[in-house]
């Protein structure tokens, strides 16, 4: 007995703070929505208002004590009947079956402690139940339940739950509809409407018929009930854009700075085109894991610069890390547009020729891709063929300080080295950057910069930040940015990007970097611009996998499903 008492003595004196913890706040939410008003994700956990159980419909609250704690009104906390019958279903099925845990249990569990479990946790639970009983009525245990509950699908709280699913207020919900929310607390992961409506219903059938053994209804209540319509259920979510997602909700803090409050994100995604994007992107990775391709990265923007699809990865679930913004790899011969756009701006035209021949600077002697010379090409030839010789020979006979400088200010962000192999693409971008850069050219000269952002408002409508208008600079000259993008026309036309092209005006340009370990096609139409990459995490060379290749098709695939959409 001194045991015993000296043991329940160390429980209580253990206890977490009981006033700080009824007063902890959580972490406000941010919702992200795609421009169509679907959601793409929420970050943090999704609570609405408080409500009140004496504002719920009674059959609301029968629902969930018939179902959770039909003895609710008559014990102090612990029911001993429940706790009993538990142990006893539990011995005999030789697990853990069922739980005796009354709702002002939970609450005390929710509010206060881990999900240990431990006899310690399970008796600081039972002494915060009393604690409970002593200090609230029932009516005030009932909305502290209600409005803390986990329901499923991020959200907590009765009305969060009522308006995730079906898009009404919790004061408003119908007999069958409470049925569904009282049954999804035993598993919200499992019964939730979203994961299974087959077994959401079989759940809620349980619940109506234990309302009909509590008596709180009769069964033709019960059987009305199952003959009700359920509010309509959201679409809710974007599917595969939890890349997206992230570099959003990294970038917010950087416009509205630290907040306290739930904020929604609208962004500039397109639902169709990200969708399309990461299904053929994944597709095609998985149908070539014969030629030791893994990973790819895909960014679409509008003339704008605008995001209209961003996708990281092949798997989010796998790896989390972001191809699109975060990874430097090299770029080949996706960067060789830099080089005859220094060269327009020098005087040079497209049908100036140029040597495609044999050349060696110090110890380096580089080679077209095929191992063959052309001799005196023009360079417009040479930019469609994607010569690395005549492009060489270009090189040195320009300021190659400029062509870094021109790179930089149409949006290449990571360090460029200046040696004669800059030409062939050897240092190392960001998928992102290699798109804002080609936008640049389809925009006519004019600067972009890479933005998902339009609007953030308050929980309660409030705007906090909204993107003006764009105020477009020019970075290059109009007529030199229109002749090079009839050059890169001609790459899809006849030249190493046959495999991109399309039976709208396109143009674009290939890359792969030595030893196929990166392959590249980026590309604008009239309104999108498009960069694609293949590759290995570990940089390990791919199997016959060039620019010309995989992702030329993908970048089709996509333009063509953005097409479609229209």
């Amino acid at each position: 007995m001194i045991t015993l008492l000296i043991y329940l003595s160390y429980c209580f004196f253990t206890l977490p703070d009981i006033n700080e913890a009824v007063s902890r706040t959580r972490q406000p939410s941010t919702t992200i929505i795609a421009e169509n008003g679907n959601e793409v994700q929420t970050f943090g956990t999704v609570y609405s208002e408080v409500i009140r159980s004496e504002e719920l419909p009674q059959y609301v609250i029968d629902a969930i004590v018939s179902t959770e704690d039909r003895r609710f009104y008559g014990h102090f906390g612990f029911d001993i009947i429940s706790f009993t019958r538990a142990m006893i279903a539990n011995v005999f099925a030789g697990r853990y079956a069922q739980g005796g845990s009354t709702i002002t249990q939970q609450v005390a569990k929710n509010l206060f402690l881990t999900s240990q479990k431990s006899i310690k946790r399970k008796t600081q639970e039972l002494l915060l139940a009393f604690w409970l009983e002593h200090k609230f009525s029932k009516e005030q245990i009932l909305t502290l339940y209600l409005n803390r509950v986990y329901l499923g699908a991020g959200t907590y709280g009765i009305e969060a739950a009522s308006q995730k699913y079906f898009q009404k207020s919790s004061r408003d919900l119908n007999l069958l509809e409470a049925a569904i929310i009282a049954g999804m607390l035993k598993a919200p992961s499992r019964y939730n409407p979203i994961a299974s409506k087959e077994r959401t219903m079989e759940r809620a059938k349980v619940v109506l018929q234990n309302m009909v053994s509590n008596r709180t209804i009769t069964p033709e209540e019960r059987d009305e009930a199952l003959t009700m319509r359920l509010g309509k259920e959201k679409n809710y979510k974007v599917e595969d854009a939890n890349y997206f997602a992230d570099w959003v909700y990294n970038e917010v803090n950087d416009y509205i700075g630290e907040r306290d409050s739930d904020i929604y994100v609208m962004t500039t995604l397109d639902q169709h085109i990200q969708e399309a994007a990461s299904r053929i992107l994944r597709e095609t990775v998985e149908a070539n894991q014969n030629r030791n391709v893994t990973q790819g990265a895909v960014v679409v923007l509008d003339k704008n610069g605008a995001v209209k699809a961003m996708v990281g990865g092949v798997n989010y679930n796998k790896s989390q890390f972001n191809r699109a913004t975060q990874a430097l790899r090299q770029p080949g011969s996706a960067f060789k547009p830099f080089v005859y756009l220094t060269a327009l701006q020098q005087g040079w035209k497209p049908e100036d020729k140029v040597m495609d021949a044999p050349l060696s600077i110090g110890s380096w002697r580089p080679e077209n891709s095929d191992k063959k010379y052309y001799g005196e090409v023009t360079l417009k030839y040479a930019l469609a063929k994607s010569l690395n010789l005549a492009t060489i020979n270009l090189t040195e006979q320009l300021p190659r300080n400029k062509i870094i400088r021109n790179a930089r200010k149409m949006g290449i962000t990571t360090p460029i080295q200046n040696t004669p192999s800059l030409a062939l693409g050897t240092f190392e971008v960001k998928v992102i950057d290699m798109a804002a850069a080609y936008s640049v050219i389809a925009n006519g000269g004019f600067s972009t910069w890479p933005h998902a952002i339009k609007e953030i408002y308050s929980k309660d409508g409030y705007q906090l930040y909204q993107r003006g208008g764009d105020d477009k600079m020019r970075i290059i000259d109009g007529g030199d940015a229109e002749e090079l993008t009839q050059m890169l026309s001609k790459v899809l036309k006849g030249g190493t990007g046959k495999r991109a092209a399309l039976p709208f005006f396109a143009a674009g340009k290939t890359g792969t970097s030595q030893d196929n370990r990166d392959a590249w096609f980026v590309g604008f139409t009239e309104d999108l611009i498009c960069a694609v990459w293949l590759g290995n995490d570990d940089d390990s060379p791919m199997k016959g996998v060039y620019g010309s290749g995989l992702p030329a098709e993908i970048w089709k695939k996509i333009m063509m499903a953005a097409q479609a959409a229209k």
